[in-house]
């Protein structure tokens, strides 16, 4: 029998550890292709978005979970490409975690040049690809290449391959699709943006925005949310170009997240920070503003002190497991912020 190149690449990681019992405690990890979790999905070219490109496969996705720690019950999804330093903090706080491949590549052709008439017209797009709903004139994403299918077909798959893993409590009642209620979304720029858009449009657990959210032409920020915005937490670098341009304030401030406490520097303050939504940076990088914009995500560009310690190790773990019902006091919206990013700045 022919083995697939997916399955080759899923056994070579589940068996890593050697021949363990299921029954014993562990750290899973599998890699995937989307196209063999469900064989509906389709590459969409006109977006550059491929299942394969250069005769390798183009659509893995990545899940983990570690069973030697008690779970707490959430479900970690992650909107850009795999981050494995990152998984491996999540399941040490009793989450699993999964990366999915959906079709977001339509941000080269959408996403630079003037703005739109349309004040919306990325979020659209962006609500277009986490759905799989008829949103956007612009694309069309049917609903298995739009994320929430892609994260609840991995989900009931991975139920299926790794009972162990206890992967179906992520599945509503009839398990036809998440219980988003027990979902973290969160991403860095491209996929912290696309996050908090369809945090607006469908009630989760939590939100997690690196850096992000950007989208600076547009005001879905401000628009009425499924998911009560408590559940927002942002962590940006001050050097990060998206700082200092004021597209991650200005959507702090329509995002209403000082009504949850002023802005915090973490290199200043200690957990729990006083339980604000809205955490910033000056850790060093050298005045790089592509490493600010990337190091504040856990991995090998991520901040070290002097003995090589990650400096934002308790911001990490602050930012997905603090309880969402305690926030910091209400503080006004702070002045200086470019609101109007569609008029040139003088």
């Amino acid at each position: 029998m022919r083995v697939s190149p997916a399955t080759v690449l899923l056994t070579g990681l589940f068996f890593g550890a050697g021949l363990v019992s299921a029954e014993v405690p562990r750290l899973y990890q599998f890699a995937v292709r989307a196209s063999e979790v469900d064989a509906r999905v389709r590459a969409h070219p006109e977006i550059d978005f491929l299942l394969e490109k250069n005769g390798k496969p183009a659509d893995l996705e990545h899940a983990s979970v570690d069973t030697r720690v008690e779970s707490v019950g959430k479900l970690v999804v992650w909107l850009m490409g795999y981050p494995p330093a990152l998984f491996e903090r999540v399941n040490s706080y009793g989450m699993h975690a999964i990366q999915v491949h959906y079709a977001n590549g339509w941000f080269a052709k959408f996403g630079s040049g003037a703005p739109p008439a349309d004040t919306q017209t990325l979020g659209k797009i962006r609500l277009e690809a986490a759905t799989g709903e008829d949103v956007s004139p612009l694309v069309e994403i049917p609903k298995p290449d739009g994320m929430m299918e892609r994260a609840f077909q991995l989900v009931r798959w991975l139920s299926e391959k790794n009972p162990e893993g206890k992967w179906a409590q992520f599945l509503n009642s009839d398990r036809s699709g998440l219980d988003w209620e027990k979902v973290v979304i969160t991403g860095a720029s491209h996929g912290a943006t696309t996050s908090a858009r369809f945090a607006l449009h469908q009630r989760v657990g939590r939100v997690v925005m690196f850096c992000g959210p950007r989208d600076q032409y547009e005001d879905w920020q401000g628009l009425e949310s499924a998911t009560p915005k408590e559940r927002f937490f942002g962590f940006s670098h001050v050097l990060d170009g998206g700082w200092k341009d004021d597209h991650y304030p200005r959507s702090w401030q329509l995002l209403g997240l000082h009504r949850f406490g002023p802005l915090v520097d973490v290199d200043k303050e200690q957990p729990p920070y006083g339980h604000s939504r809205r955490l910033i940076t000056a850790a060093d990088v050298a005045g790089d503003a592509k490493r600010a914009h990337s190091g504040i995500v856990p991995g090998g560009g991520a901040m070290k002190d002097a003995g090589g310690q990650f400096v934002h190790e308790a911001v990490w773990k602050y930012l997905f497991t603090s309880p969402v019902d305690k926030a910091g006091a209400p503080v006004e919206p702070e002045k200086g912020v470019r609101m109007d990013q569609r008029t040139p700045a003088k």
